[in-house]
């Protein structure tokens, strides 16, 4: 990365940003709640190029909810580091969130941006408005690890191979191994300075993708036999109950993949996947297109969000009324009437 390509603004920002990182004894860093591989690699990258770089200093991994990182993902260096937010009593001098457009998405770690010094955001996600000091907003940008490798190569921070590595999984995960419309000639340099530091692409796509537990693929393999399409076949949908995660032994984390397995019908331009949670009378949405049709605006009618290829929210209902309300808006979106449209399941 070449410093005289960054705008004055971003290098005053880079500048700032890193003068609270030298001037911290304490860093902690954050990604969203339900982390995916870009705000798990994104923490990862960058906290471990930090602790290369600052060995005296106490750089600190939050998970923002309880639990542990996703297994799919445990293959990343430093992920046996991650906390759990609500368990850490920590003061940082300086709190870094990655891949998080507001601050309720940081859930438990909320708790220590309020003990925080100074408050640092690196994201790729569209806000209503900024919560930290400094803000690295970029919404064009393929995914935070982008963010944070240009970041690094600005400041001089080596990036080694298992930094690398955690970035290009966060990259390839986010434009799901570059077959997303975001993989975006910026992605792809990216990529290529990443792995001439020494990334492992095989080794990402091995862990990620071709891994997955014989349970999982049974669900899949339920989730696709309930797919159906409506809008002429423009518009595709499937779910998965509670219930059925626990028949085949699979834990919500595994479930990322889904949503993908749905997109992938021939002809469909948007897709939504539902998931109901262990939460009684709740359940999670994923909405993908595989056009220019944005669905961050669906999901942001149910108080969700997200990009204009992928999106999520949260509904307080049942599958049945969560498709009977978001199927007619895809119908809508895709230019096709909604009429006589009812789900039962």
């Amino acid at each position: 990365m070449c410093k005289e390509a960054l705008s004055p603004d971003l290098v005053n920002d880079y500048q700032r940003i890193l003068k609270f990182i030298e001037d911290a004894s304490c860093i902690a860093i954050s990604g969203h709640t339900s982390p995916d591989g870009d705000a798990l690699g994104s923490v990862l990258g960058l906290g471990m190029a930090l602790v290369e770089r600052y060995p005296k200093k106490d750089v600190v991994f939050l998970l923002a909810d309880r639990g542990c990182v996703p297994r799919i993902y445990q293959f990343m260096a430093g992920s046996e580091r991650f906390v759990c937010a609500a368990d850490t009593a920590c003061a940082p001098d300086l709190f870094i969130s990655v891949d998080s457009p507001t601050l309720e998405r940081l859930a438990d770690s909320v708790q220590v941006v309020e003990r925080s010094r100074n408050v640092v955001c690196f994201d790729h996600h569209p806000a209503r408005e900024e919560f930290a000091d400094v803000c690295v907003r970029r919404p064009a940008a393929a995914a935070t690890a982008v963010l944070i490798e240009e970041f690094l190569a600005w400041a001089g921070i080596p990036c080694n191979k298992s930094t690398a590595t955690s970035l290009l999984c966060g990259l390839m995960t986010d434009t799901g191994r570059f077959q997303y419309q975001n993989a975006d000639p910026a992605a792809f340099a990216c990529a290529a300075r990443l792995v001439d530091a020494g990334a492992d692409p095989s080794l990402i796509a091995l862990e990620v993708y071709q891994s997955q537990r014989l349970e999982y693929l049974k669900l899949e393999s339920l989730v696709m036999s309930r797919i159906h399409t409506v809008a002429h076949g423009r518009v595709a949908y499937s779910y998965a109950y509670a219930s059925d995660l626990t028949f085949y032994g699979v834990t919500a984390d595994e479930c990322d993949g889904l949503v993908d397995v749905v997109r992938s019908v021939r002809g469909v331009e948007v897709c939504l996947f539902v998931k109901e949670t262990e939460c009684c009378h709740k359940v999670r949405g994923n909405l993908r297109s595989k056009c220019d049709l944005d669905v961050s605006g669906i999901a942001a009618r149910f108080g969700g969000g997200g990009h204009a290829a992928a999106a999520g929210f949260t509904y307080e209902g049942s599958i049945v009324e969560t498709l009977n309300d978001a199927l007619p808006m895809l119908c809508e979106l895709v230019g096709e009437s909604a009429a006589g449209l009812h789900v039962e399941l």
